[in-house]
């Protein structure tokens, strides 16, 4: 993250003695990004992180991806997939991925395992429901309309809290996710144009405790699925400063940037990470030029695959689509995609849409996953041509 936080107790000086009450020291962990030439952050352990007993090889759920093929634009119903029983991690539906980034769905009701990806960064969306996400950094609590970051090899967990099931959109990167650097300063600060800024971000407060001997440690690393047991509970952390650590940000904070005419997908990029962006939608103001045409004119993104996720209001340039709460649609690189028909004349005198959607720009083709082909709206590619909204 670009600015630096401290949480709990840390020694004055960084890599100096820091002694426990009974006179034994704290451990240091340093995380750190790039081979210590990016951010970091300094924890204290009441044990040393290191110490695990045991180690197995664990096979996760399978999943397999095939080609986008018949080349064509994709409906999926993610609200189709809810599976009772599922935690926030390995009831993960794989719907479309690449070699940079997996984009998947979860309805989860209850904790996930103790968790460590190796791999990238996360973004979850939170589309309903609430969580408190665990970790060794603390906890940080989540509810709808919260994205959440969290960072290469946190351990962390996932908790569901709200009486309603947990409605994830997660995004895993094979490398980090951050703010756009045209938002920030050389130094890392938000600029003045950010759609949002420190104030909006929120990160762990106070330590986590927790006691606990032989514990697991689910890892997901560049060569599989690998179960720890550590000697000691994880969450032993009774401090850290830095700037790396979970946050979160809320889509609802999210400052839309509009125009006299209509503004493209680049004003409402949110994250950026390998190979992908994040874009925001938001209600907002729309185009104000007295001839102003609001929604989006046809458009071939000759580079990248653009991926969708519906997730509140009205989403009028979609209307008569089949689009609805929870839809994905994936426009593929080859394709000319647009406004269904007759959404054009009904946007304009329209000074005001809202809607709220989460865009994942990528740029190499996204396949589709089997969960995507389970619920896919088949009938969706032909709505320009025969669309009962005209």
């Amino acid at each position: 993250m670009p600015y630096y936080r401290t949480v709990g107790e840390i020694p004055r000086k960084r890599h100096t003695q820091f002694r426990q009450p009974d006179g034994s020291l704290y451990a240091e962990e340093l995380m750190g990004q790039e081979g210590f030439s990016s951010d970091s952050s300094l924890l204290y352990h009441r044990h040393l992180p290191t110490a695990i007993v045991a180690a197995e090889e664990f096979t996760p759920p399978a999943w397999s991806r095939v080609p986008n093929l018949p080349l064509k634009p994709r409906h999926l119903r993610t609200h189709k997939l809810d599976t009772p029983g599922a935690d926030p991690v390995l009831g993960r539906h794989p719907l479309l991925a690449n070699d940079d980034v997996t984009i998947s769905y979860v309805v989860a009701d209850r904790p996930s395992p103790l968790y460590r990806n190796a791999v990238g960064d996360e973004c979850l969306y939170v589309e309903s429901g609430a969580a408190q996400i665990e970790s060794t950094f603390g906890v940080l609590g989540v509810t709808a309309g919260d994205y959440v970051i969290i960072p290469t090899s946190v351990i962390h967990r996932i908790v569901p809290v709200a009486p309603v099931p947990l409605r994830l959109l997660t995004i895993e990167a094979t490398g980090h996710i951050g703010p756009p650097k045209r938002y920030l300063s050389v130094r890392g600060q938000f600029l003045e144009h950010a759609p949002y800024c420190e104030r909006d971000v929120r990160g762990p407060a106070e330590p986590l405790l927790v006691d606990g001997t032989d514990v697991e440690v689910l890892v997901r690393h560049r060569r599989g699925w690998t179960n720890h047991v550590y000697a000691n509970h994880p969450f032993d952390v009774v401090g850290w400063d830095g700037h790396l650590y979970p946050w979160a940000f809320s889509i609802h904070d999210f400052e839309p940037i509009t125009g006299r005419v209509h503004q493209p997908p680049p004003v409402h990029q949110t994250f950026e990470g390998p190979n992908f962006v994040i874009c925001s939608f938001v209600p907002r103001k729309v185009d104000y030029h007295p001839q102003a045409i609001p929604v989006p004119y046809n458009h071939h993104n000759v580079d990248s695959d653009e991926m969708l996720f519906y997730t509140g209001g009205n989403y009028e340039a979609r209307h008569g689509s089949g689009i609805e709460q929870g839809s994905i649609s994936l426009h593929p690189s080859g394709f000319t995609h647009g406004p269904q028909p007759g959404a054009v004349e009904r946007a304009i005198g329209v000074d005001y849409f809202d809607e709220l959607a989460v865009m994942v720009d990528t740029f190499r083709p996204l396949d589709l996953c089997e969960p995507a082909l389970s619920c896919e709206d088949a009938g969706y590619a032909w709505t320009w041509a025969r669309n009962p909204g005209r």
